[in-house]
């Protein structure tokens, strides 16, 4: 595997056209609904981006983030970019999932100060390039492929969101090259068959239903027409703020919790690196693409589930007979606050979750 070490330096001109933009952003009429009812509250956007027009220091954030060493791989021809911070510890891979970038995730290295870790993103997010095609087992397999070239042999995985369905199929893909995988969210439905299932099973099925009848609209769109939408959110920094702020206000439990900074960090990686259409593609292709998982089909690798659940626009929270028929769950913490962006949201309570499970087994 053919590497070499990265710097982020975004040039000054791409930044100042941003914050022309931002600047020029014609602004539409407010919703007759209480804030947040129909979208992004109108208000909250014209204070977001007036910070980070004229607040936000993205240097600030390139200083930050260039303190681990960062690479680009050639991975099975894929450019993947990666940050990589050695301890000499069991190796960790962590992965984010949309709307998100390895920021999220960078929040966690100071808590995980026993483990190797390695932070990549994903294909067609931030600095890694994206395939033709790609879903999470494709990049499951490109994930065991960047880490055998780092010369680990065994390690553990983590994630959320795509991150989470990625953690799996590298579980699916070579289970005997991970030690455990560790989940903050679970995105990957348990096969079909099996015994009927539980009152706690069909109240889960029936919440996450009458979620999708109101807050599925993104997801209907990219998984079809992602091209569409793209061109709107990759000239507008109004319109991609808008578009992401949205999720992150709905699937956290306190937007106000999460660090401006990290928050605007993310928002600025999807405009610098032009990858707001190529994130959004990875739903069009695990709709049309992926393999549905076989009945029959399990995890046998350990599993811990840490279970944020506390969204503001609650999914429901599964229940661990439904993530056993999938999962060989070892460890199961459902988590007092934070919601579906945990790396961002409680990054402390988190970290000492995924050190509690992955300890005993380095």
């Amino acid at each position: 595997m053919e590497t070499e070490p990265f710097s982020i330096a975004i040039e000054e001109g791409v930044l100042s056209d941003l914050r022309e933009r931002i600047h020029r952003t014609r602004w539409p009429a407010p919703s007759a609904e209480p804030p947040w009812v129909q979208g992004t509250d109108l208000g909250y956007l014209r204070d977001l981006l007036a910070y980070w027009a004229d607040g936000f220091d993205w240097r600030e954030q390139e200083r930050r983030l260039n303190e681990v060493d960062h690479f680009l791989a050639d991975v099975d021809g894929v450019r993947i970019h990666y940050a990589h911070v050695r301890r000499d510890g069991l190796p960790l891979i962590l992965t984010h999932g949309w709307p998100s970038t390895f920021v999220e995730h960078f929040q966690l290295v100071p808590y995980l100060g026993a483990f190797d870790l390695v932070i990549p993103s994903l294909p067609g997010y931030g600095f890694s390039e994206r395939p033709a095609r790609n879903t999470t087992r494709h990049t499951a397999r490109l994930w065991h492929r960047l880490m055998a070239g780092l010369g680990y042999e065994r390690y553990g995985a983590q994630g959320g969101d795509f991150g989470a369905s990625v953690t799996t199929h590298m579980a699916l893909e070579d289970p005997d090259r991970l030690v455990g995988i560790h989940l903050h969210h679970i995105d990957d439905r348990p096969p079909a068959g099996g015994p009927p299932p539980t009152d706690a099973e069909q109240e889960y099925a029936a919440a996450v239903e009458a979620w999708d009848a109101v807050e599925r609209g993104y997801s209907s769109i990219q998984s079809t027409k992602p091209q569409t939408v793209a061109y709107a959110l990759n000239d507008s920094p109004a319109g991609l703020a808008a578009w992401l702020v949205e999720k992150w206000r709905s699937w956290s439990d306190d937007l106000d919790a999460i660090d401006r900074d990290v928050l605007l960090a993310n928002l600025t990686l999807f405009w610098v690196t032009d990858t707001i259409g190529s994130s959004m593609r990875d739903y069009y292709d695990m709709r049309w693409h992926r393999t549905e998982l076989a009945p029959g089909t399990r995890v046998t690798v350990p599993t811990a589930v840490a279970l944020f659940t506390n969204e503001l626009v609650s999914e429901g929270a599964p229940p661990r007979e439904w993530a056993e028929r999938l999962y060989d769950i070892r460890r199961w913490t459902p988590m007092p606050r934070g919601g579906h962006f945990a790396p961002a949201e409680q990054p402390a309570l988190l970290a000492r979750d995924v050190a509690a499970f992955f300890d005993p087994l380095a």
